[in-house]
């Protein structure tokens, strides 16, 4: 299934296809997830290879309206990979419609963990730490330094991967499982993610308590004490605190509106 050549007709239904998949919330439902932005971006894809077979046609359409959900980014490989399945089905029949069916439902699962792991629970933390850090100070370059560094990066990166999920076919799915290089990806990610979670954690939830204890001539500052035991120790019991009351079921506009109210009266008895 390996092509390296491409004609002007795959390139132009592949660069349709990697602008739809752009699409991928499209009327997303708890039912079938984003199998709608699925079919729509193997439209351009099915209209081709199936325009003299209104059957055909039919049937592609349902294999692709079945349960999808995956990252945004990898998504746009695997449509790739169906164009390239679909192309095979239609010419040879060397792959039928279970296969197809198959091999989606199987790379759901992996690369969602993988890619989440990186754009969502990396690169996102990244950008945001730098955005909100420039943003804080009023400087509007925050903003499109987050749109580049984790949207742009996103829609290069699903532009390469709908070309490469066709050229290379299912050749590249054997070949990461195979070594073993799927599982070191995903953990690796995994640990990074948590690392950057870990340094905003500590970055930007403070807690800044000024109380004062006196007795007799001497003033205790409590804030102080807490920090020379571990700096930052009040913002990481917070964190924790805010983390098990949502595992009770706590939402976080109530914790939002619970930590206002906490601050207003702190400030008002002079403890922060």
């Amino acid at each position: 299934m390996a092509k390296t050549v491409l004609s002007a007709k795959e390139k132009s239904i592949l660069h349709s296809m990697f602008l739809r998949s752009h699409l991928v919330f499209t009327a997303f439902t708890m039912v079938k997830m984003e199998a709608n932005a699925f079919t729509i971006s193997m439209a351009p894809a099915i209209e081709d290879l199936y325009k003299d077979d209104p059957q055909g046609k039919i049937e592609a359409y349902r294999r692709h309206q079945n349960f999808f959900n995956t990252h945004a980014v990898p998504l746009s490989f695997i449509v790739g990979l169906s164009y390239a399945m679909e192309k095979e089905h239609v010419e040879n029949g060397s792959v039928d419609g279970k296969t197809i069916e198959s091999i989606k439902a199987a790379l759901m699962g992996p690369t969602a963990g993988m890619f989440d792991s990186i754009f969502f629970n990396c690169l996102r933390v990244i950008a945001a730490g730098i955005a909100i850090g420039l943003c804080s100070e009023g400087n509007i370059l925050g903003t499109l330094i987050f749109i580049l560094l984790y949207g742009v990066t996103q829609s290069i990166t699903k532009y390469y991967f709908v070309n490469w999920g066709y050229i290379y076919g299912t050749s590249f799915i054997d070949t990461v499982f195979s070594s073993g290089l799927m599982n070191a990806l995903i953990k690796s990610a995994s640990v990074l993610g948590l690392m950057m979670v870990g340094a905003m954690s500590a970055s930007f939830v403070n807690v800044p308590l000024n109380w004062v204890i006196s007795v007799g001539q001497t003033s205790v500052n409590v804030g102080e004490i807490f920090d020379s035991i571990f700096p930052g120790l009040l913002g990481i019991m917070l964190l924790f605190f805010l983390i098990w009351l949502i595992k009770k079921g706590a939402r976080p506009t109530q914790l939002v509106l619970g930590i206002l109210a906490f601050g207003l009266l702190g400030a008002l008895i002079h403890i922060f």
